[in-house]
């Protein structure tokens, strides 16, 4: 899962970086484009400035510094929702098949529709994917936090290794790793249940000589 992540965030991350750079280099089609939307979000949000190229730039710039932080795995999940977030208005400007009446261009629309549409959707994944606590770096790469590794009161002790030197089993190969590691929590089990037997004797011990 981990690889899938990695490969998938620059695929969706350079889509955004040469459509930015272009943007960039030539606004004026896309603020053409983009002028009737921007009239009716001024309607709603009449602090937006007037100049059609400026807010086109503006938003190309978001998505390439965006989709550059996605891409090298910087706070991926936000730059995922900055994304999401520019792409709704640039395709509702630039691709509303229904607006046209021609075949062709309603039929060219609607394909750059559907394909931005899939773009939100994997960019909303990303944005949806929960924060992993790597719980095998945390602790120093070998043990999990499980009850095998650690004995009573929380104190760690190392895994007991099949030729009786080393630190870990785990560093050795898969089958001898997953014998040493059975044969581990088995003998942690048989230390704590002897300290649990010998503790109640002693226990028992002491009330029977209090009470002589």
């Amino acid at each position: 899962m981990r690889l899938l992540q990695i490969a998938a965030r620059p695929m969706l991350g350079s889509l955004f970086l040469s459509s930015g750079i272009d943007t960039l280099r030539n606004p004026e089609p896309r603020a053409d484009l983009a002028k009737g939307t921007l009239e009716q979000l001024r309607g709603y949000l009449p602090f937006l400035p007037d100049d059609d190229v400026l807010l086109v730039r503006a938003n190309a710039a978001v998505q390439l510094l965006a989709g550059a932080s996605l891409s090298v795995g910087r706070l991926p999940r936000v730059s995922a929702l900055v994304l999401a977030a520019s792409l709704v208005p640039t395709t509702y400007a630039g691709h509303a098949w229904w607006q046209h009446d021609e075949a062709e261009a309603r039929s060219g629309h609607r394909t750059q529709f559907g394909k931005n549409a899939a773009v939100l959707g994997g960019l909303l994944a990303v944005a949806g994917t929960p924060r992993h606590t790597h719980r095998h770096t945390a602790h120093g790469g070998g043990a999990a936090h499980c009850p095998r590794h650690h004995g009573a009161g929380g104190r760690s002790r190392p895994t007991a290794h099949p030729s009786g030197g080393g630190p870990r089993a785990s560093q050795r190969g898969p089958g001898e790793s997953g014998w040493a590691n059975a044969s581990a929590a088995k003998a942690g089990w048989l230390k704590n249940r002897c300290r649990g037997v010998k503790g109640r004797s002693q226990s028992r011990g002491g009330r029977v000589r209090s009470s002589r």
